[in-house]
């Protein structure tokens, strides 16, 4: 059986200047679909990526009722813990009924979105065919540049043991990852870094 598990969690205050600051969340995606290049990884995004990616999915699926965002509130309030939290809830709603659409998964955007922190334009750039790298090449390097998580060490570990192993990362032909750089994703919900 296959499955998707999405989380949206670790709401942290980013500041663009002096003036404008802003909320990203941490996307966390545990699969065995074969929709997605890899089966674990995590980005970084904040609400008017959101925004952007529901409006290309809809326009690319015109007879697809998509769900919808937490709604833009003008009296949001980011140091308000309660209005964050029903924003990350929202979100992860909706990341959970857009992943279960078979034509959605089918998006290359989603998987950027979802696997890469590429922006928003250089997303639209990749798909269509202006970048030199194909959206697997872009998903492939991102992971390379960022810390593996704990279970994918022990399976990479364990591969190199074990001939039969099907673990993503030890066939993923990835080199040895930098500790030093992550995108700030936890292994899981509980532990803190």
């Amino acid at each position: 059986q296959e499955f998707v598990t999405v989380l949206v969690r670790d709401p942290r205050i980013q500041k663009e200047d002096s003036w404008h600051s802003y909320i990203d969340y941490e996307i966390f995606i545990h699969t065995n679909s074969i929709c997605f290049t890899r089966k674990t990884s995590c980005v970084r995004r904040r609400y008017r990526e959101f925004v952007w990616l529901r409006q290309r999915l809809q326009s690319n699926a015109v007879l697809i009722q998509l769900p919808e965002l937490p709604s833009k509130t003008p009296f949001f309030n980011m140091n308000n813990p309660n209005h964050v939290d029903h924003r990350r809830q929202g979100l992860q709603e909706f990341l959970e009924k857009i992943l279960q659409d078979a034509l959605l998964l089918s998006d290359s955007r989603l998987h950027l979105f979802l696997q890469t922190q590429l922006s928003p334009e250089d997303m639209e750039a990749c798909v269509s065919g202006q970048t030199k790298y194909s959206v697997a090449d872009a998903i492939h390097s991102f992971a390379s540049l960022n810390r593996r998580f704990p279970i994918e060490d022990e399976e990479r570990k364990k591969g190199k043991n074990d001939a039969d192993s099907d673990s993503e990362s030890s066939s993923s032909g990835l080199g040895p990852s930098d500790d030093s750089i992550s995108c700030g994703c936890k292994a899981s919900p509980a532990s803190e870094e």
